[in-house]
């Protein structure tokens, strides 16, 4: 009798047992002696990013380990406990998992998902042309927008939507990371300004109110990026940037096809009301055509 499918469960109920704090059915106080740290795997403005494998279990994961005096330095202190706030709290699988968090006298390290196929950037920038052919960026866009569907349900607008904040697991599957701007907003309306600029939606410029459609106009500047290579109102000058931005000076060269044109035009939209809804951009008939491959 073939009992892997048992032990599968076993092992997986000792690792939710660990990441819960509860290791042999006691609380269990984390510390870096935990675990065996492996090749780097980045370095951030507050520290550096390590594969690592859990003792006990054997389990790879990925810690971030922040420094304390970099952080108040910086006086990023809040943006820093939101991450980790929010982070903890999402679990969608096509959301990187923070798995715990704990810290010392000069660290912070966060245990998280390990996403062995690294920053979907790469994935994008190796390419042929630079740029996903159409099945491939409508499976990431499907699953991007199904995890900040997941978000916003949750009251959270990641507010920094970019390929560089997307990661790939061992599977091909997406990985929505850096929580960094993003923020728990049960009101849904803001007017701190962040993110990224090629991807700055119109109001956020104007430094108007803004709600959850900021990642939505994100998923159009995603999808224009992943069919082209590059963001679409790209400018050597930030003012002609933001110039482009505000017009929505929308050019497509001549690859890209009319369905995926239809959709991307239907997320950039001046008025924050007239973007297309999440379960639209899944439900979209472009979307549709790749659904069997999505699936």
């Amino acid at each position: 009798m073939d009992n892997s499918a048992d032990v599968d469960r076993e092992v997986k109920e000792l690792e939710t047992k660990i990441i819960n704090h509860e290791a042999y059915g006691k609380p269990y106080k984390w510390s870096p002696r935990d675990f065996e740290l492996g090749t780097p795997l980045g370095q951030g403005k507050f520290g550096h990013v390590h594969a690592a494998k859990e003792k006990r279990t054997g389990l790879i994961v990925a810690i971030k380990t922040l420094f304390k005096s970099q952080i108040t330095h910086s006086r990023c202190e809040r943006q820093v406990l939101r991450e980790i706030e929010i982070q903890s709290h999402l679990k969608h699988p096509n959301i990187l998992r923070l798995l715990t968090w704990f810290h010392d006298e000069r660290r912070i390290y966060l245990v998280i998902e390990y996403a062995s196929g690294g920053e979907l950037y790469r994935h994008l920038t190796n390419s042929p042309k630079g740029r996903f052919p159409e099945y491939k960026a409508a499976r990431y866009i499907y699953q991007v927008a199904d995890a900040v569907d997941y978000c916003h349900r949750h009251h959270v607008i990641h507010r920094d939507i970019k390929p560089e904040n997307i990661l790939v697991s061992y599977r091909g599957d997406l990985k929505l990371a850096d929580f960094g701007w993003s923020v728990h907003a049960p009101s849904e309306k803001r007017k701190t300004m962040c993110g990224t600029l090629d991807y700055l939606p119109p109001e956020m410029i104007k430094r108007e109110v803004y709600d959850v459609s900021v990642d939505h106009w994100c998923i159009g500047v995603l999808l224009y990026e992943f069919l082209v290579g590059k963001p679409p109102f790209e400018s050597n000058e930030q003012d002609q940037t933001y110039a482009k931005i505000l017009a929505v000076a929308l050019k497509f060269p001549p690859h890209v096809k009319d369905g995926a044109r239809d959709l991307i035009s239907k997320l950039l939209r001046q008025s924050s009301q007239e973007r297309l809804s999440l379960e639209g951009v899944k439900n979209h008939y472009w979307m549709q055509q790749f659904v069997k491959i999505i699936d």
